[in-house]
């Protein structure tokens, strides 16, 4: 790698770091007195189930093509051509999650890495009611259901053997249903509809520090401008993080090819909650069969995941399931499943 391309690399490092620690100095006092007045949730809520299972600790991780959803320079080092992965993720309040991603390099290597993903978030039917002068002090209106729906477009490439960029856009729009809000001349419900949407974009990076297989990782979730719904402004759960991971086989006299185990921290910095240390570990037998856990601190609700996963070769394509659980205290527990193909 010459000079300049040296040169280059550093500065793209420095900026982006400045630009993390510019956005946390310039918010964090406001961050701090407004903790949890953040729309949108649904953006911060992790889907996959590798990913959850290791606590989300996989900023420097590189991944399939579910890595858009957390750092999208996480799919920059892609072998396969084509890369697809679904999953479920019951959340709590039966609060249910599909989301999809694909990923794939339309000429080669040289061109990076395009990717595509959506997320569904459905949180069922509600009872709609409004004020009236009876014994129950009420009157049932009807049923609403309301919806989230983000598609992202991202991009990723490995700028050189050891530093890998990557960058999505994508659109949210959440939707709360129709609601009666007074009545028309003729005594009917006069009703109306209440949704919001907004573009919003996520950078993220990872260096291969060249030291056995440490890496350090930077990603930026959720970046948009503020939001004004009906008649109150608020902005979405930006979320910075930085991690580093790195295989501890690589330090004992022990076959990869047979034993792996990734150890990954990550330090974060929410808009709307305190910060949070992320730790995952993976390990992984035969490079098919894996077993996970993860803890998050500090949390209210949750902090231990833990999972599994296995990955076969059928025909020359990838296939791969992966499987999480967490306990939720008093929301019981959470799941998530998503299966994997690449060829």
């Amino acid at each position: 790698m010459g000079t300049s391309m040296k040169k280059n690399i550093i500065t793209i490092l420095l900026a982006v770091l400045l630009i993390g620690f510019g956005l946390n100095t310039e918010t964090l006092a406001q961050d701090r007195q407004k903790l949890a007045q953040t729309g949108m949730k649904f953006l911060g809520v992790s889907t996959d189930a590798r990913v959850s299972s290791m606590g989300d600790a996989i900023t420097s991780i590189f991944g399939n093509s579910t890595a858009m959803l957390y750092n999208p320079a996480g799919m920059a080092d892609l072998q396969s051509n084509v890369d697809f992965s679904v999953g479920n993720l019951q959340w709590i309040a039966d609060i249910n999650y599909l989301y999809a991603t694909i990923s794939f390099q339309p000429f080669s290597e040289n061109y990076g890495i395009f990717g595509f993903s959506v997320v569904n978030v459905n949180y069922g039917d509600f009872i709609g009611t409004i004020r009236k002068d009876n014994d129950q002090g009420f009157e049932e209106v009807g049923t609403f259901s309301p919806s989230s729906i983000v598609i992202g477009f991202s991009y990723a490439k490995m700028l050189s053997q050891k530093f890998a960029i990557g960058a999505n856009i994508k659109y949210a729009r959440q939707s709360l249903g129709s609601g009666v809000v007074g009545f028309n001349a003729d005594g009917s419900y006069k009703t109306e509809s209440f949704s919001t949407d907004v573009f919003a974009f996520d950078f993220g990076l990872i260096y291969k520090t060249g030291f056995k297989s440490l890496n350090i990782g930077m990603s930026i979730s959720n970046f948009s401008q503020e939001i004004k719904y009906v008649e109150e402004g608020f902005q979405l759960p930006l979320l910075f993080k930085l991690g580093v991971s790195m295989d501890m086989m690589d330090l004992f006299n022990i076959d990869k090819e047979k034993h792996s185990f990734m150890l990954s921290v990550d330090a974060t910095h929410p808009r709307d909650y305190p910060e949070q240390i992320l730790i995952g570990a993976e390990y992984l037998f035969l490079q098919s069969f894996a077993i996970r856990v993860g803890y998050k601190t500090p949390t209210d609700i949750g902090g231990l995941s833990a999972g599994a996963g296995v990955k076969v070769n059928v025909g020359g394509m990838a296939l791969g399931v992966d499987y999480s659980y967490a306990p939720a205290d008093v929301f019981d527990y959470v799941q998530r499943i998503a299966v994997k193909f690449a060829f």
